[in-house]
Parts: structure tokens; C-alpha cells; sequence
């Protein structure tokens, strides 16, 4: 039963490192990227996020925590994760190229004041980076979590977190850890406690 215990204690260990590293700029960071997705739903706006693979999922996470809830009963925010409609993606995919599949829905669909929260552990996701260049001509709030140095997403979004690491499940397992902060900030905010 404790074959694994020293390997197991080993990748415990190295995510503790990783969350220890993180510094407060990586809080300031989260901080104004929670403000700007409360001011835009205070202002009527709509929060998108994107990503594939284990980032689309997280992406899904966090728009199924707004509409639903985080932790607390409440009214329903308007949020969508752009990975969700298969019909949307697939057709996009086939009629034009999957590196426009979030890019394409953002351009339909996305209104100035809205924000798109995009993730990609590299930052260079084609499909994500168009995404976010159709969003900030559109006047839609980018912010973006990524690994080690935030890729070319860095330079498109208002607010980049760049996780310290450019090992894929490392850097997707803060990103939930981020996104669940985020969803607990926002909800408080939005939904303050009564007296």
C-alpha cells in the first residue's frame, strides 16, 4: 500500500514549492483582474473564457461557478466558455480553421465592457491569441493566466497571472486554485453578506 508514498510526497512537495512561490504581484494581478470582471458585470457586461484541452475544462469550470453558483445561493451571472457549443466549435473548425473557433464566436457575440478571461500554459495558443487580438479590438476586457513567461498573450491582455512554471499540469493546477479565488472574490462582491 505505500509503494508510491515517496513519489507521491515528492509531487506534493513540488506543488507546495510552486504555490510558495508566488509572489504579491501575482496577488495584485488576481486582484485587478477580479475588479475588472466585477465592474463589468456591475455594468451589464458578459465574462467569456476560452482555452483547449485541460484549460477548455477549467475554462467550462469557471463559467459553470458564475451562471451556478461558487458557494453561496444566489442570482445567476452571465457567463460562457467558448469551448462549450460543440455544433459552434466544430462547425467553425470545418468551415473556416480551428484557430478561429474562439476568435469567430468573440467577433459575433462580444460586446465592448464584456471581458475575456483566456488560459493557455504556453501563451501561444493560436486559436486563444486570436481570440484575445478580436477581443481588445472589440473593446472586450482581455486578461489571461498562463505558464512561465505569458507567451504572446502577455502583450495582448490588460492583466496577465503567468504562473512561474512551464510544467503543463503544474501550471493548470494553480490555474483552477486562481480561477476558484476568483470566483470567491467575485461572488462576494456581487452578492455582499446581509446585516
Amino acid at each position: 500500500m505505500t509503494r508510491f508514498a515517496d513519489d507521491m510526497q515528492k509531487e506534493l512537495a513540488a506543488r507546495a514549492d510552486l504555490i510558495a512561490s508566488l509572489d504579491a504581484e501575482v496577488a495584485l494581478r488576481m486582484s485587478d483582474i477580479a475588479t475588472g470582471v466585477i465592474a463589468s458585470l456591475r455594468a451589464g457586461g458578459t465574462i467569456y473564457a476560452c482555452g483547449n484541452g485541460g484549460s477548455a475544462t477549467q475554462a467550462a469550470h469557471f463559467a459553470a461557478e458564475l451562471v451556478g453558483r461558487y458557494k453561496k445561493d444566489r442570482a445567476a451571472l452571465p457567463a460562457f466558455a467558448l469551448g462549450e457549443n460543440s455544433a459552434v466549435v466544430t462547425s467553425l473548425s470545418n468551415d473556416y480553421s480551428f484557430d478561429d473557433v474562439f476568435a469567430r464566436q468573440i467577433a459575433g457575440i462580444g460586446r465592448r465592457g464584456d471581458c475575456l478571461l483566456a488560459l493557455s500554459t504556453s501563451g501561444t495558443s493560436r486559436n486563444v491569441v486570436r481570440a484575445c487580438r478580436v477581443a481588445a479590438d472589440k473593446g472586450v476586457h482581455v486578461f489571461a493566466l498562463t505558464g512561465a513567461g505569458g507567451g504572446e498573450m502577455a502583450r495582448l491582455a490588460e492583466v496577465t497571472v503567468a504562473v512561474p512554471s512551464s510544467d503543463t499540469p503544474h501550471v493548470q493546477e494553480l490555474h483552477l486554485a486562481i480561477l476558484h479565488i476568483l470566483c470567491r472574490v467575485v461572488e462576494a462582491e456581487m452578492f455582499p453578506a446581509t446585516p
